[in-house]
Parts: C-alpha cells; sequence; structure tokens
C-alpha cells in the first residue's frame, strides 16, 4: 500500500470536532492533516471506509494481558508480542502493560524484558503495587503488598531507564519522602488499592499524586461523613480518575455519577487479565469477568473499543466524549501529545470502526494491520 493514504467516505471523530465530508491524510508514520475530498493530493492512494467512524488508536494504561497471554506469568518477549498483536486487533495502538503486586524480582525481570524488546505499542509499565494498603488489596497477594522505603524504590527504579511509566500506590501510606522520591524518578503516581480518608487522599493530590486507579474499586467508600478517596477526586480541580466499564466492576449508575462529576477527568482502561493456571495470579474466566480460584474478583474481560461501546449504550455518554475518554484524556494525562489525536503531525495509530462498534481497519504508524485492515 502506498505511504501516502487519504481515507474517505469516513466521519471521523478528532478531539472535540466531528467531521463530515472531509478526508484524512496519512503520510508515513504520521497525520499530514483533515482536507475536503476535492482537495486530496494526487499522489494520495484512496482508501473508502463506507460510512465507517474514523477515531484515533485507543489507549489503555492498565491491562496486564489478553486471550492466554498474562504477562506477569510469562515474561517474555514473545508474549509481550502476542498482547501488542491481540490489543492493535481490538484497536488498542497504545498501553501501559500492568504488573500487579509481585515480588520485586518478578518486576525487576519485567523492567529487563520490556527494554530488550523494544516494544512498537507498549509505552511502558504500570506497576499495580506492591505498595498497596493490605486492607483494600483486592486480588492482590497480602504477603507481597510492602510498606514504601526509600531503599526499595531505589532498587526498583534505578535500572528502569524510562520503562516503569506508572506506579499505583496507597498515597496514606507513602511518607514525603518516598513520594518526594517518585516524584525523582518521573513516575506518574495513581492512588488506589486505598483506605485513605478525604483529607489523606486530597494532600496527596496536592503533593504530585496525578490519578486515581479504577475509581470505586479497591478503595475506602464515599460515606456522607467521611467522602474518602472517591470524594477526594471529586472535589479536586486537576486529579484525573480511571474506570472499568465493564458493568461490573462498577454499575453503570456509578459510572454516570463519576461521568457527572469528573466530566473530563474521568478516563477508560480495562484493567483487562487473561486466563492464566500458572503462577501467582490464576485468573479463571467466568462468562465476562475473571475470578481468582476462591471467587475473589480479579480483571475485566473488556476490551476498550467494548468499555466505549458500554458507555453510550449504558451510561448515557456520546459517542464523541466516549471515545474522548479512551483516547484524548489518557493522552493528556500522560502528556503525550502525538496520541489519542488526529492532529496534523501526529503519529498515524487509528481506528475504523461501524456503528455496530465492529472494527474495520486499524493503522499503526501508517500502517495497516493485518487482519483487520486491507
Amino acid at each position: 500500500m502506498n505511504c501516502r493514504i487519504a481515507l474517505i467516505n469516513g466521519i471521523i471523530y478528532n478531539q472535540y470536532d466531528i467531521i463530515k465530508q472531509k478526508s484524512l491524510l496519512l503520510d508515513g508514520e504520521h497525520i499530514a492533516g483533515i482536507v475536503p475530498i476535492d482537495q486530496i493530493p494526487e499522489d494520495y492512494e484512496h482508501f473508502d471506509v463506507a460510512g465507517a467512524y474514523i477515531c484515533p488508536g485507543l489507549i489503555d494504561l492498565q491491562i496486564y494481558g489478553t486471550g492466554d497471554q498474562l504477562f506477569s506469568a510469562e515474561l517474555t518477549q514473545e508474549s509481550l508480542y502476542a498482547i501488542e498483536n491481540q490489543l492493535l486487533l481490538q484497536g488498542c495502538t497504545s498501553f501501559y502493560l500492568t504488573l500487579a503486586t509481585n515480588t520485586l524480582d518478578v518486576f525487576k525481570k519485567a523492567i529487563a524484558v520490556f527494554k530488550q524488546s523494544d516494544p512498537k505499542v507498549a509505552l511502558g509499565l504500570h506497576l499495580e503495587g506492591p505498595f498497596l494498603n493490605p486492607s483494600k488489596r483486592g486480588a492482590h497477594p497480602e504477603d507481597l503488598v510492602i510498606p514504601a522505603s526509600p531503599t526499595l524504590i531505589n532498587d526498583l527504579f534505578l535500572d528502569a531507564c524510562d520503562v516503569v511509566k506508572m506506579i499505583t500506590i496507597a498515597p496514606e501510606l507513602i511518607d514525603d519522602v518516598c513520594l518526594n522520591l517518585l516524584k525523582q524518578y518521573k513516575v506518574l503516581m495513581s492512588a488506589g488499592h486505598s483506605a485513605a480518608n478525604f483529607e489523606e487522599a486530597s494532600a496527596s493530590f496536592d503533593n504530585g499524586i496525578d490519578a486515581v486507579t479504577h475509581l470505586w474499586n479497591a478503595m475506602s467508600v464515599l460515606h456522607h461523613r467521611n467522602t474518602g478517596l472517591p470524594g477526594a477526586a471529586f472535589n479536586h480541580h486537576r486529579v484525573s480518575a480511571s474506570i472499568i466499564v465493564d458493568g461490573i466492576h462498577v454499575d453503570y449508575e456509578a459510572v454516570k455519577l463519576s461521568k457527572k462529576l469528573l466530566g473530563d477527568r474521568l478516563f477508560l482502561i480495562t484493567d483487562a487479565v487473561a486466563s492464566c493456571r500458572k503462577g501467582i495470579y490464576q485468573h479463571m474466566l467466568e462468562k465476562d469477568h475473571y475470578v481468582l480460584p476462591d471467587g475473589t474478583l480479579s480483571g475485566s474481560a473488556l476490551t476498550l473499543l467494548k468499555a466505549v461501546e458500554n458507555c453510550v449504550n449504558h451510561a448515557g455518554i456520546s459517542l464523541d466524549e466516549a471515545l474522548r475518554m479512551a483516547t484524548l484524556y489518557p493522552s493528556r494525562l500522560i502528556k503525550n501529545p502525538l496520541i489519542g489525536n488526529l492532529n496534523s503531525g501526529s503519529l498515524a495509530n487509528l481506528l475504523v470502526f461501524n456503528t455496530d462498534f465492529e472494527i474495520k481497519h486499524v493503522f499503526l504508524k501508517g500502517k495497516a494491520i493485518n487482519g483487520i485492515s486491507e
């Protein structure tokens, strides 16, 4: 296929714009612009999407695996590549590969594998733990949840070489020394698996924690005398929160409420895991979600496009806003202006899907993905 492509006959969703009767131009790895049909340059190959929707490639900041590939159980380049390929087929063109609380050796091996792999879709690692509150550990093993210390943080991050991009921590158990050290490593900090009260959570947001991990799940409750971590997130002027919109981890009515209170600070994640029968995390699929062998709810079976569809069909969120929750808002949080939009100069990562939320085409850096696109 020509490296210069003009996508025609589609409805383009770009940030806050819904654009019809125009063409999206791809020039190699980047977006060249959005122009009227009669202004497509002669050297561009026309690619007819037959009335489908065109949006930026989806961004998932918390996913552990997909299908039968749970990265923490494999810790191989082959597993990472398999996850990347499967996510591309789902329309996800950028993600943070996530590891739940584990031994430091597993975290270090994951970092080493990631560094050796030169991944094309995974932007970095998200460590969900080990510095969590044991009382809100959820599916995380209690014996591996440990207190933070400067020694442990340095041991974990010293050779990370900018691989670890995000970490979920319980802010009420992190002192200022550790918090400032994590800031020095320039890792995005997110509050989660936490029993923080309103004051503790609010103070941590003011002191550099920028996000909340899977809002409502594994955290202090919203109580009328102590609104806890959810209330602190709702009332803060800046902090963002991720949410799992599968109707299981969070009721759709709570999604509606969250959206009203957080607006553009609420973004989508899948928190998806994979079927696994070995290692610490043995996930078993129960229809539309995963549980541990003891029945504890673990990760989701979502795709990010399905989360978008659920927002539209069950939470009263418009399609353009739901797409922003899976593209623009996470890209803002991680401060990457080259993804999450279809602006001129941005990476040509995009998804084409129809009104039934069926994926028709996916492009990664201007190249059509085999198995979907022509």
